[in-house]
């Protein structure tokens, strides 16, 4: 039986973009989407952005732009601005990673890529998006989560307040929005005809996923009558998210023998089936707690017990035991530990460095029955010129030549 081509075999996608919000097409890459890098004769300078840089390379291009063909362009020359609009017309998606209205002060603009091709989908993605006060305000990557209230300024032993160290929520999760839009787009465009121009801000993306607590805080201002905490807090109402877990007892981490686990038995049965696989049913006949989302909120005897009982094992035979006696408990680990988890190893085959430049991960996908194809390394600038003008243009040889002599690559 022949192999299936992958989930976005048949995508073509033309992407003018510098930096993290290239990874909106890393995703459609990585399920099989052809992605061809439109780049200055310069090329995107994130090669040379953050850390680490492996053999010269930053980890950032090696990894965002993995898959992906590269194709320079300089598109201040009529003829760059020819091949590009040639591109369009049999893609399916322009991605414009800059900010707003870039390729437009390029002769680019979504009315021109539509005269091309009406079927066309066009997404910016930039920091503030494309309307707001900050539209214009230049930005990276924490200044996303800074904004959208996720960042928590530190202060060291100088008195010199710092960046602490947290999870990047913007830069990763509008990329991400972006791609599962852009699908979108592609299929109301197939079955219409139309396609469409859509746009989206990093930091939007970064405050969307915090819409818990962003919500929570609005509801808390409506009277108590109308808004309270659950059943088993008395109403009371706690501190949005995660703030309002520090005083949790039976959902709270704890130290092992070797390390730490998160303990989980906010619910009645799992609580139970916690004490009795301990041997201690008595805790369970004096705090039996409520159905459903009890924490047992500061109860520092209880915590006590708990902390004597978790320092008893070790975190793998914690895991074991809740795997044995149906009760919720994880390890905790950190960005350098998870790569030993059992769980992480069985999960995250990885890319080697030997054919990525790096080792990394994969898209966090699975189908049953196949493999996603594995993409090709991250380009050097302008690797697939020759390739693309050939064997997606359909260019002979005499007419590459007469446009790089005229200076269209650049």
């Amino acid at each position: 039986m022949p192999s299936k081509p992958p989930p976005l075999g048949g995508l073509r996608v033309i992407e003018s973009a510098i930096l993290g919000p290239a990874a909106i097409t890393t995703h459609l890459a990585d399920l099989g989407a052809e992605v061809i890098k439109v780049e200055s004769p310069a090329g995107d300078y994130v090669r040379q952005m953050t850390w680490p840089i492996v053999e010269g390379v930053s980890l950032l291009h090696l990894h965002v732009n993995r898959g992906k063909q590269s194709l320079t362009l300089d598109l201040k020359k009529p003829e760059g601005v020819e091949i590009y609009l040639d591109l369009v017309k049999d893609a399916d998606v322009v991605v414009e990673g800059m900010r707003p209205g870039s390729l437009a002060r390029r002769g680019l603009g979504y009315d021109r890529l539509r005269a091309a091709n009406p079927r066309i989908v066009f997404c910016n993605i930039s920091g503030y998006g494309a309307t707001g006060p900050y539209k214009d305000l230049p930005s990276h990557g924490i200044a996303f989560d800074t904004w959208a209230g996720l960042v928590n300024p530190e202060v060291d032993e100088e008195g010199f307040t710092t960046i602490p160290e947290h999870a990047s929520m913007g830069m990763h999760s509008g990329p991400l929005f972006g791609a599962l839009a852009v699908l979108a787009g592609v299929i109301r465009a197939r079955e219409t005809g139309e396609g469409c121009e859509m746009e989206l801000g990093q930091s939007d993306a970064a405050a969307y996923m915090d819409w818990y607590r962003i919500e929570s805080w609005k509801a808390y201002e409506r009277p108590e009558s109308e808004v309270t905490g659950n059943a088993a807090d008395d109403y009371v109402r706690r501190a949005p998210g995660t703030a309002g877990m520090k005083e949790g007892v039976r959902y709270q981490i704890y130290e092992s023998t070797d390390g730490h686990v998160l303990f989980m038995a906010s619910e009645r049965a799992f609580w139970k089936n916690f004490c009795e696989g301990v041997g201690r049913p008595e805790l369970f006949e004096r705090w039996p707690g409520a159905k459903f989302a009890d924490h047992a909120r500061g109860n520092r005897e209880l915590q006590r017990e708990l902390r004597d009982i978790f320092a008893t094992k070790s975190s793998a035979e914690w895991i074991a035991f809740g795997n044995e006696h149906d009760t919720p408990i994880a390890p905790v680990n950190t960005p350098k530990t998870i790569a030993d988890d059992p769980q992480f190893q069985h999960r995250f085959p990885w890319y080697p460095k030997e054919r990525h430049g790096a080792d990394m991960l994969p898209l966090p996908v699975k189908l049953r029955d196949e493999e996603l194809p594995e993409p090709a390394m991250a380009p050097t600038v302008g690797e697939h010129n020759d390739a693309v003008l050939r064997d997606v243009l359909g260019y002979d040889t005499e007419r590459i030549a007469r446009l790089k002599e005229a200076g269209a690559l650049g």
